[in-house]
């Protein structure tokens, strides 16, 4: 991946030169960072960066979410780009905007989001572990990657109704790990309604963690 940012390249995004960067400077200059008053617990728009009446009436078992981006064009070409198309270095430089995004960090531990065996198989890595690898490694903290795995197998969560989403995620996942009092930093690529995230954070906290936080790159809003 260093050897990579040495050499003359394209922009991942307009495909014009761009020196040793993935993403040109003008790219970088028009993406669509989460901006405005945001709900610390979910990230979504809230007035006056209250936590959102959504989080109040139906608290998550996560307790707080940092986003960089809106998932909008072209965020969403850089993860699929990752995710769907092995363009490995894209981790590196999606793990340094959220670097960017978390600056210094009160947690004792960094786990990525598991993905099932399956999709292990079919996709060869789990894009959530390639960039909270040099997340960890930038902040100084312990990366966790195999103390979590995720048993079921489910149907995607995007071809689902958003209300079916919890339901379709319920204890997927499974952790051999004692993690009393520990506060835990979840990295995923994208969160679109939170189901899984909140899944994942129950059976940490049932695990023993004091407190969950969600590291993401995107974060969806709603139309």
């Amino acid at each position: 991946m260093a050897l990579g940012r040495l050499l003359p390249q394209d922009c991942y995004v307009c495909g014009q030169g761009s020196g040793d960067r993935l993403v040109c400077t003008a790219c970088e200059a028009d993406l669509p960072h989460l901006a405005g008053p945001l709900c610390p617990v979910c990230a979504l728009p809230a007035p006056e960066g209250a936590i959102c009446g959504a989080c109040r009436n139906a608290p998550p078992h996560f307790d707080a979410t940092a986003a960089v981006f809106r998932y909008a064009f072209p965020v969403e070409h850089l993860v699929q780009g990752l995710k769907y198309r092995h363009r490995l270095p894209l981790a590196g430089w999606l793990a340094d905007a959220l670097d960017g995004r978390i600056g210094s960090a009160d947690v004792d531990c960094i786990m990525p989001l598991p993905l099932s065996a399956q999709r292990m198989k079919e996709r060869g890595f789990n894009q959530a572990h390639e960039i909270a690898r040099p997340l960890a490694r930038c902040l100084g903290l312990p990366l966790i990657a195999d103390a979590c795995t995720r048993v079921l197998d489910t149907a995607p969560q995007a071809s689902l109704p958003w209300k079916a989403r919890q339901a379709n995620i319920r204890n997927a996942f499974e952790c051999r790990s004692d993690l009393t009092r520990k506060t835990v930093a979840v990295v995923d690529d994208v969160m679109t309604t939170g189901a899984t995230l909140n899944e994942f954070a129950r059976i940490l906290k049932l695990h023993g963690a004091a407190r969950v936080e969600n590291w993401v790159v995107a974060r969806t809003l709603p139309n």
